[in-house]
């Protein structure tokens, strides 16, 4: 075991040489218990205005700013929990389309509201409790143009000038942190993707992605450990938010030897069901996978996150000696995962699929990303919702995983 993985160990530190490239963590810190809840949601016009109404249990302090492409509102809180009532959130009110919550990072709760048109926030105010009633914190949305928001956003800089950006040659290319010092076993990342703010897709019985991947990440993470055989690493334990770079980061910092990120797909033919695994390439295999790519990697933004002032930190090094080999070992250990799987659940037509995800472009670590089914589907949403079916699929999973090291093992015994 120790040789063959110090060959692996080896393999990577080559590689690595050969990409210097900056990766940038999201801040965190210590997790502090709810104190607040928002208890309810509502939305209606006052006058021409959108007034949005979130009901707590406590005074809490707010933030709330706008951002652009596309037009949101953001409203950031106090880590707080939630109660809400069983009905819908609201949507297509007056200027409001739809809006969402959860744990930002820790610490913080953050709403976001997507608009129809650039927004002015006409009034933001907390409103005490009448008698037992809870606080309420009120909102009003007005509508102006597209220039007079750039211009206001133009004079709000002015008055209050950012603090110096670095330069790009600090913020984009910088050494890469050394790998972790050498692991007796190999390291398992597991990603269980969306959370927090970013629920991922709603299923038809209103099952949330965020909540089934995460499931599926502890299953796996358990019957890997149990075998003995693998160190393995989740990028989130808990119902919150991950940057898609910091996920990158994570499994890098770990010193994965292999990551998997895990999703539920949706699409608006509800007939389609079953498992795909996507590994990386700058083409994508079908229209689909390129929807699919496009759509798991708009996550920041969904988050409220202002992109505009981003460095693309995969540019046109995406696809150069050190990616292309992690690439071949992702496409082996995805042709294996296959067929595994085909053993233990639906599976569609060409299993294996290829798309752009950001979630996989850690330049030295093989990366697969799965689909564990549909969840626009009905038979698919309730099989995921199954502790038993969860447990079967990452039982196939886990053969897989043993399969593609033992492999790795016979080729460094020769």
């Amino acid at each position: 075991m120790r040789r063959w993985f110090n060959g692996l160990q080896k393999w990577n530190m080559s590689l690595r040489g050969l990409l210097v490239l900056a990766w940038v963590l999201a801040a965190g810190g210590p997790v502090a218990a709810a104190d607040a809840i928002v208890t309810d949601v509502r939305a209606g016009l006052q006058g021409h205005a959108t007034r949005l109404v979130f009901e707590v249990t406590k005074n809490v302090n707010y933030k709330i700013f706008t951002l652009s492409n596309p037009y949101r509102v953001v409203i950031d809180l106090p880590e707080v929990g939630w109660r809400l009532p069983p009905q819908p959130l609201p949507t297509n009110t007056g200027l409001l389309k739809k809006l969402r919550y959860g744990l930002f990072q820790p610490g913080t709760s953050r709403i976001v509201i997507d608009v129809a048109a650039a927004p002015k926030i006409e009034k933001q105010f907390l409103l005490a409790p009448s008698g037992n009633g809870p606080y309420r914190l009120v909102v009003d949305l007005g509508r102006v143009s597209d220039a007079n928001y750039q211009q206001a956003a133009k004079a709000k800089e002015a008055v209050q000038p950012a603090e110096p950006a670095p330069s790009v040659a600090k913020a984009a290319f910088v050494p890469m942190p050394p790998r972790p010092r050498k692991q007796e076993k190999p390291v398992i990342v597991i990603d269980a993707g969306h959370g927090g703010v970013d629920p991922g897709t709603i299923g038809v019985s209103g099952t949330y992605e965020k909540h089934i991947t995460l499931a599926m990440a502890r299953e796996l993470k358990k019957q890997l450990e149990n075998t003995g055989r693998f160190k393995v690493v989740l990028t989130r334990t808990r119902d919150i938010f991950v940057r898609l770079r910091a996920r990158v980061a994570k499994g890098r910092d770990a010193g994965a030897a292999l990551f998997i990120s895990i999703h539920a797909d949706a699409i608006k033919n509800r007939k389609t069901r079953g498992l795909s695994v996507y590994t990386l390439s700058e083409k994508a295999s079908d229209k689909e996978a390129a929807a699919l790519a496009d759509k798991e990697n708009k996550a920041d933004l969904i988050a409220g996150i202002n992109l505009s002032g981003e460095t693309p930190e995969v540019t046109n090094i995406l696809i150069d000696l050190m990616q292309r080999e992690s690439m071949n070992q992702s496409a082996r250990f995805a042709t294996g995962l296959v067929k595994r799987l085909k053993g233990h659940t639906r599976v569609l037509r060409n299993t294996h699929r290829f798309a752009g995800f950001a979630v996989l472009k850690a330049p030295d670590v093989p990366s697969v990303l799965v689909e564990l089914g549909f969840l626009s589907n009905r038979n698919d949403e309730k099989a995921l919702r199954s502790d038993s079916y969860r447990k079967k699929l990452a039982s196939g999973m886990v053969q897989a995983i043993k399969g593609y090291f033992s492999n790795i093992e016979e080729a460094y015994s020769k």
